[in-house]
């Protein structure tokens, strides 16, 4: 069957680098709704996890990013289940909970986590701190946003394009959490929902933003960044392995990547970023784990409307997640 033939219903391709990505992380690894990256839903591959008894116990620490004692957690299998988890330590309730970094209290994209965890990272939760809302002519069809989600229901902005409109606002950060658009709420929305709509807004008028930034230590305040490169951040995880977060079932204790897995990722995230403005590594990696073993293009199509049909992924970008796969599978970097 040629390719798209018989596929569930489509989206044209948003070719914008703008509004929506799930961060290194993509977050994409809570309940299925907004964030990051937590879109890979359904059964999972492999052999089934072990009974809770057998399974290791994982202790993780954890501060606010803002600053705070350390807490230990643990028993957490989502993204959801994560931030629960932090709320308790710190007696929080858990809607404050708004991302967490890696090994770092900085907004720093590069090291937001996402599906995987390695077993000796630490863990930084970043807080909702100050409400603003913000108003935004649209003069170019590009805002020059890339947007990802929290695995949770909050979409926010993980990069910002030097020069761009949203680049020439300076109250608007990255890290900022997108609450509502014109008014509409956006809590519970995918990355990928939320780049939509911005690029829908027509060019010419005036649009409102209702964004909440994280709370910040002392030596954020001022901060602004733009984003780093995609995968110029260190390779999660310095230990044994990684803990990786399912959107359904038990979260499992895997090996790292191997390179051609991670280099596979990295040229899918980017691919999602470059068609749909959205980076999630969660969903990635699912992406690249459903094509590496598919014979043709066509049945990767098929296993993506299995799995992720929700995104309705157009043919031309189906072609090209083929193509990544199959140059990462034979060392063209």
């Amino acid at each position: 069957m040629p390719l798209g033939l018989g596929r569930r219903k489509k989206a044209p391709p948003l070719v914008e680098n703008e509004e929506a990505e799930p961060g290194r992380g993509g977050l994409g690894v809570g309940e299925p709704g907004p964030l990051g990256g937590g879109g890979a839903g359904g059964p999972q591959m492999g052999l089934p996890p072990p009974p809770p008894a057998l399974r290791p116990r994982l202790v993780f620490h954890t501060q606010l990013a803002h600053g705070s004692p350390t807490g230990r957690i643990e028993g957490f299998t989502n993204v959801k289940e994560l931030y629960g988890k932090i709320a308790e330590a710190f007696r929080l309730p858990a809607a404050e909970v708004m991302f967490c970094t890696l090994n770092t209290h900085k907004v720093d994209m590069d090291k937001l986590l996402g599906g995987q965890i390695g077993l000796e990272d630490f863990i930084f939760a970043h807080v909702k701190g100050q409400r603003k809302e913000v108003e935004v002519f649209k003069s170019e069809e590009a805002l020059g946003l890339t947007i990802t989600d929290n695995g949770a229901g909050y979409a926010f902005i993980k990069r910002i394009k030097e020069g761009s409109v949203i680049d020439h606002i300076q109250l608007i950060s990255v890290g900022d959490m997108i609450e509502a658009i014109n008014g509409q709420s956006l809590l519970g929305c995918r990355h990928y929902e939320v780049a939509r709509l911005l690029k829908e807004l027509p060019r010419g008028r005036t649009f409102t933003l209702k964004l909440t930034e994280p709370r910040k230590a002392f030596d954020m305040i001022s901060m602004r960044s733009g984003g780093g490169r995609p995968g110029s951040g260190p390779q999660l995880g310095t230990g044994r392995g990684t803990l990786r977060l399912r959107s359904r079932g038990p979260a499992t204790v895997e090996d790292l990547p191997s390179a051609f897995e991670e280099k596979a990722i990295e040229k899918v995230d980017d691919l999602l970023e470059s068609y749909m403005g959205i980076r999630d590594t969660e969903l990635a990696a699912t992406m690249v784990e459903l094509g590496k073993d598919k014979r043709n293009p066509d049945e990767l199509a098929e296993a993506l409307d299995e799995r992720l049909g929700d995104f309705a992924f157009p043919d031309e970008f189906v072609f090209d997640v083929w193509g990544a796969i199959g140059d990462a599978k034979v060392g063209r970097y």
